[in-house]
């Protein structure tokens, strides 16, 4: 049988807390500098790190030239199986703040901070945001409703007694909570807007921080991703509910999902953490549930292999979706690829999407050109 999503769009969101900045260490990092990144971080203003390519995308589109940012992940590396090196760890003591995906998804973190022994800001990019897995909500696709939320929140980051309260919380060396639901919230652009309005609001904390420089990339940003929203949902509106099926490479696409009302029908690897293995029988189910559902397509995921999936679709007989034709899950792709930043990456699924469904995108809007 198919595997549905409600016919509501669901959205996992809840107004972002201010409290979203928790002081948990300072961290540093050697390796995976940003692209231009050079001199001593007191050149360059503070020092801020991220642990995935996506937080380090959103973080690097905040700060622009103001800071120096730094990743732990590079492109095309799984955050489910990292971890740091020895030579990381022993960097992990200069730098001014830490911004985490969040949500369980660097289940190496407390480790990590806990044999760096450091002692800065921590920015969860996750706070606020409720997660499939962990209860059951419905959630409402309404960008005025989020986008007011947001505007009420930025409005309060700007106040002095707001600040101090982040600051109090600083004294706090508790660990973070890590949530137990799916953590792939990025994969929605909606909730990329309520992680960027985080992630600004906890950068604007930083000593040292240009807060006007990280306000007004903001606004421009989350410009974008509103536009990148429209634009999916413009076209996927185009096609029949019924006809919006998919089936990945691992459980990671559940918030994009949801966002459009599209049918899940099934994935090659049938968890959240994409180091799993698919049983035979769960291949034969999925096999059953493609030729049942008429999906005509099997999606692998870049930072994945695709054999399994290309095994799953030739069983199908269906077209596998892999190589430069992968979907962007997991992690951002290497310069120079259609994912090498977050927007980049989400252009690129839903238009591969989209075409398995025989649907030829309209253009992009102007500010995502380019």
């Amino acid at each position: 049988m198919t595997s549905r999503q409600p016919a509501s769009r669901r959205r996992a969101v809840t107004a972002v807390a201010t409290g979203a900045v928790l002081a948990v260490g300072v961290l540093a990092l050697a390796s995976c500098a940003s692209p231009g990144a050079s001199g001593a971080a007191g050149e360059r203003g503070p020092s801020i790190v991220a642990t995935t390519t996506q937080v380090g995308d959103f973080t690097r589109e905040l700060v622009g030239d103001t800071a120096e940012v730094t990743q732990l992940l590079a492109p095309a590396q799984s955050a489910h199986s990292f971890d740091p090196s020895a030579a990381q760890l022993l960097a992990l003591a200069d730098a001014d703040a830490l911004v985490i995906n969040g949500a369980g998804l660097e289940g190496w973190l407390d480790d990590a901070v806990s044999a760096s022994g450091f002692d800065g800001v921590l920015i969860d990019a996750s706070t606020g945001i409720e997660l499939y897995g962990s209860d059951d909500h419905d959630h409402d696709h309404d960008h005025g409703d989020d986008a007011d939320a947001a505007e009420d929140d930025h409005a309060a980051s700007s106040d002095d007694d707001a600040h101090d309260d982040d600051h109090a919380a600083s004294d706090d060396h508790s660990g973070h909570d890590h949530g137990d639901g799916n953590p792939h919230i990025w994969t929605d652009p909606e909730l990329a807007e309520h992680m960027v309005h985080t992630i600004a609001h906890g950068l604007e904390t930083v000593p040292g921080i240009d807060a006007g420089a990280v306000t007004a990339n903001e606004d421009g940003y989350l410009g974008k991703l509103e536009a990148l929203d429209d634009w999916i949902e413009e076209n996927v509106d185009t096609v029949p509910v019924a006809q919006r099926l998919l089936v990945t490479n691992h459980d990671a696409f559940t918030y994009f999902i949801d966002a459009y009302d599209l049918t899940f029908v099934g994935s090659v690897i049938p968890s959240f953490d994409d180091n799993a293995e698919p049983s035979a029988a769960e291949i034969d189910d999925l096999v059953a549930k493609i030729r049942a559902t008429g999906v005509q397509a099997v999606f692998s995921e870049a930072s994945i292999s695709p054999k399994a999936a290309a095994t799953i679709a030739s069983e199908a007989d269906v077209t596998v979706y892999s190589g430069d034709d992968a979907l962007y899950g997991d992690s951002l792709g290497v310069a120079g690829s259609p994912g090498e930043t977050y927007l980049g990456s989400q252009i690129h699924n839903a238009s591969l999407i989209l075409e398995s469904w025989g649907v030829t995108p309209s253009p992009l809007p102007a500010m995502l050109q380019g």
